[in-house]
């Protein structure tokens, strides 16, 4: 199934966007003159510098983002989780790339900051990046019916004890509970399902049915039974599809293809 977080990341309108806001930032950061580049060269000069950086700074993390987050939500990878590894990944050809532009403008600067400072200094760049654009992205990236809440965090991942482990499959709600099952198991909390929805991070999913909340990753197939759908879980589970939901799980692609 084609994942719909890809599909709104790239697009040329949001790449657009986001590399206006890096030169918009590459701007400010021109004229504030950090690490020392205030007195560096002129104003026109050090806007170039900073432009260009905060432009290969964007190119690099909107790539580098574009192939993990997907893939992290399927999981159930919390994002604190792998921006560090994001920013990681990136600040070494960042850090090659925007050393090379400093020498071209100010040879002496190879003199003046050894590789180790000049590391740190694009690490903390990218390590900001990489986090400014999640939280950018993080309202805007979820599909209908998926959690909105961003405020909630992932609390009710939180709450499930350390035997079940942490790749939440779907919540199910039973009276005033709501049972979260996993791949090791279930286990119930008192909690009304859309709170509960509400808080289970930046994991992708959707609400089915009235009473029943889907992580897309869970999901690995679909069972016709007359006019009614059930989704097949990964654990064997099948969570029933509500009619009225049907048109909305076609257009996220989720019901692309049969059970088992």
């Amino acid at each position: 199934m084609q994942d719909p977080l890809n599909d709104r990341l790239n697009t040329p309108r949001v790449w657009a966007a986001d590399l206006a806001a890096c030169a918009v930032a590459g701007a400010v950061l021109g004229v504030v003159g950090p690490f020392g580049s205030f007195f560096n060269d002129a104003l026109p000069v050090r806007l170039a510098y900073w432009m260009a950086v905060s432009l290969l700074s964007g190119l690099g993390v909107g790539v580098a983002v574009r192939l993990v987050w997907p893939r992290a939500r399927r999981r159930g990878v919390a994002a604190w989780t792998w921006i560090p590894a994001v920013a990681l990944l990136v600040s070494g050809p960042l850090a090659l790339a925007a050393r090379l532009i400093a020498v071209a403008l100010w040879p002496g600067i190879r003199e003046a900051v050894d590789w180790v400072e000049w590391y740190g200094q694009t690490l903390l760049v990218a390590v900001v990046y990489t986090s400014l654009y999640v939280a950018a992205h993080a309202r805007t990236s979820r599909g209908p019916g998926t959690a909105q809440a961003v405020e909630g965090g992932a609390r009710m991942l939180d709450r499930l004890p350390p035997r079940l482990g942490r790749d939440l499959l779907c919540l199910q709600m039973e009276d005033h509970y709501v049972r979260l099952h996993t791949s090791a198991g279930s286990v119930l909390v008192l909690s009304p399902l859309a709170r509960a929805i509400g808080q289970v991070g930046d994991l992708e999913g959707l609400r089915v049915h009235r009473s029943w909340w889907v992580a897309r990753h869970a999901v690995r197939g679909v069972v016709h039974d007359g006019r009614n759908l059930r989704l097949v879980l990964t654990s064997g589970l099948e969570a029933p599809v509500a009619r009225a939901k049907v048109a909305a799980l076609k257009a996220a692609g989720w019901l692309d293809q049969e059970g088992p």
